[in-house]
């Protein structure tokens, strides 16, 4: 079994009363696709933004590698090899396609700082064509964009950083199904690679059971399934959200 490359333990977040992350540990291996599931508000886009440096923990530890993992800042767990495709995508609407893909990861020319707007460009057009999406001006703001390429975007940009684990917050969420495809297809394609692990966070079990090696679920902060794909189904799954709705109403 390969070993684990980022490992969590008895982490725990609040925001005020409310109380995100409770008591979650889990591990992801090298080269493997984890997808995580679980309701609106069971904690999963706090875990990926803890795990980002976006967020930091109330308590619990975090490894990565083997070593202790602290991140102070986005850009310093992106400096150890940890990318993040965000679910509010972290664009800004100003600014051109180009210039949101090397957002905080800009080229500059050297010794003096002036941005290699050419190479930045060119690097855009190929990143967006492997994947299949076609946005005819990259000088355009994002803001023109529909939903579908604004996320390609934050698709692309993610996946062509230099990091080796890769957390995707329902990158499918605003695409249609041909968009959405080719996507599913280039997380396959990373998967096949072995070198790039991989968290997903989305909400179709198909999806979950075609590109994921394990499923992890979380409700109340807790991880409260963990198993290979290959030793589930989408009935089971619909099961155990359902019997989680049913517990949640009695006790309300």
């Amino acid at each position: 079994m390969p070993e684990p490359v980022l490992q969590v333990e008895h982490l725990t977040k609040s925001f005020g009363p409310v109380v995100a992350l409770r008591d979650l540990s889990l591990t992801l291996r090298k080269g493997e696709v984890l997808g995580l599931l679980g309701d609106n508000g069971a904690g999963k886009s706090t875990l990926m933004k803890i795990l980002c440096g976006f967020e930091k923990p109330d308590g619990g530890s975090m490894a990565l590698r083997g070593e202790p993992y602290e991140p102070r800042s986005v850009d310093h767990a992106r400096s150890l090899g940890i990318d993040a495709v965000y679910q509010d995508l972290a664009l800004i609407d100003e600014l051109s396609v180009f210039h949101n893909m090397f957002l905080r990861r800009e080229l500059v020319h050297r010794p003096l700082p002036f941005l290699r707007n050419r190479a930045m460009r060119t690097k855009t057009r190929a990143a967006l064509d492997e994947i299949g999406i076609n946005i005819p001006s990259l000088d355009a703001p994002v803001a023109r964009l529909s939903g579908g390429q604004r996320q390609a975007i934050a698709v692309a940009r993610t996946v062509h950083s230099e990091a080796d684990i890769l957390l995707l917050d329902e990158p499918l969420a605003a695409m249609g199904a041909k968009e959405g495809a080719r996507i599913l297809d280039l997380i396959e394609r990373l998967k096949e690679s072995g070198e790039v692990s991989m968290i997903l966070v989305l909400h179709n079990y198909v999806h979950v059971l075609a590109s994921c090696d394990r499923v992890n679920l979380i409700q109340d902060g807790v991880i409260a399934f963990d198993k290979p794909t290959a030793e589930t189904s989408i009935e089971e799954l619909t099961e155990l959200v359902v019997d989680e709705y049913r517990r949640a109403r009695m006790a309300s």
